[in-house]
C-alpha cells in the first residue's frame, strides 16, 4: 500500500466554505499550488496528466516496480516531499476509479517517475496497473503535499512502516539523506512478511552504510528464514517503549502502512482530512497527534 487514502495536513490544505442559507455546507480542501515552472510535469494539482508506462518489474510476492515517462526527457516531477499523486482510469462501464500513491524517486530525477505498487486482491486501480504494458499511459493528477518536509524541522524522527507504506517514509529518508544540511536523525522501523517484501531494502542499506551515524533501520518479518539477522514478529509495545522517546516537540512520529498495523500503534485517521486522535500503542506511551503523523 503506497497508501490508499488521501492525506491531510493543517500546514497545505485550507478549507473553503461555500453554501445556502439553510440548505447545505460543502467543504473543498486543495493542495498548495505549484507554480506553473517550465521544466516540470506536474504544475497544477487540478490538471490530469497522462503519462506512459516506460518499464515494469516484479518485486516481492505482489509487487511491481514501475517506471513512468514524464512529459519531457528533460521535465522533473514537480513534486516536493512528502507527497503523492492520483491515478484514474476508466472503467468499461464508463465509472472513474481514483487512488493516491507516493513515488519513490528523487524529486529532482529528470524524465521520469517511479512507484512501487502492491496488487491486492479485488483492487480494481492496482489491478489495472499491474496490467499496464509498457508503451501504456495512465492518467495522474497531482501533487497533493501530505506534510511538507523543512530540514531541521526536528531533532530526531522516527518511522514506522509496513509494507508498500515505506513509500512515504522513503520519500522522507532519501530527502534527509541527500542534504547535508539537514541534520535529523532518522529511525525506521519497518515490517514485512517475509523476506522477499522487505522493499527498497538495497537502497535502504545504502543510505544507512553512507550516514551511519545519523540514520537507522530495523527490519522486521513475520515469517523469518534461519539466517535472518533482524528482528521477527511486530513492531509491538516492548520494542517502541524502549526505542521512543518521551513525547516532545524535539521529535516526530510518522506511521504508513496497512490498516492492522494503524490499529495496533497509532489508531487510524477518522477521515482523509482527519488525523484523528492517536490510540494504540502509542497513545499508551503517552503521544497525542501533535507528535505523530499518519500518512
Amino acid at each position: 500500500m503506497l497508501s490508499r487514502s488521501l492525506f491531510h495536513n493543517k500546514q497545505v490544505f485550507l478549507p473553503l466554505v461555500t453554501g445556502t442559507i439553510g440548505a447545505f455546507a460543502a467543504y473543498q480542501y486543495y493542495s498548495t499550488l505549484i507554480t506553473n515552472d517550465t521544466g516540470k510535469t506536474f504544475t497544477d494539482p487540478n490538471d490530469w496528466v497522462d503519462l506512459r508506462l516506460k518499464s515494469s518489474a516484479n518485486v516481492g510476492s505482489s509487487s511491481k516496480r514501475l517506471v513512468f515517462q514524464l512529459n519531457e526527457q528533460t521535465d522533473v516531477s514537480g513534486l516536493v516531499t512528502a507527497s503523492c499523486l492520483l491515478t484514474k482510469f476508466v472503467t468499461a462501464k464508463g465509472s472513474n476509479v481514483i487512488r493516491p500513491y507516493t513515488p519513490i524517486s528523487d524529486n529532482d530525477t529528470k524524465g521520469v517517475i517511479e512507484f512501487i505498487i502492491k496488487k491486492y486482491d479485488g483492487g480494481k486501480m492496482s489491478s489495472h496497473i499491474h496490467d499496464l504494458k509498457p508503451g501504456e499511459t495512465l492518467s495522474f493528477k497531482g501533487p497533493i503535499i501530505k506534510w511538507k518536509w523543512e530540514p531541521n524541522q526536528y531533532k530526531s524522527i522516527f518511522l514506522i512502516g509496513g509494507g508498500t507504506g515505506i513509500a512515504p517514509l522513503y520519500q522522507l529518508i532519501h530527502e534527509i539523506a541527500k542534504n547535508p544540511e539537514d541534520k535529523t536523525k532518522v529511525n525506521l522501523y519497518y515490517g514485512s512478511v517475509d523476506s522477499n517484501d522487505v522493499l527498497l531494502r538495497t537502497e535502504l542499506d545504502q543510505i544507512v552504510a553512507e550516514h551511519k551515524d545519523q540514520i537507522t533501520v530495523e527490519y522486521f518479518l513475520d515469517k523469518a528464514p534461519p539466517n535472518w539477522s533482524g528482528r521477527t514478529g511486530f513492531i509491538d509495545k516492548d520494542f517502541l517503549s524502549e526505542k521512543l522517546p518521551a513525547p516532545s516537540k524535539d521529535s516526530k512520529v510518522f506511521i504508513c502502512g496497512p490498516p492492522g498495523l494503524y490499529k495496533a500503534i497509532s489508531g487510524p485517521k477518522t477521515s482523509p482530512t482527519d488525523q484523528g486522535e492517536v490510540t494504540g500503542i502509542l497513545a499508551d506511551l503517552g503521544y497525542t497527534k501533535e507528535h505523530v503523523f499518519k500518512f
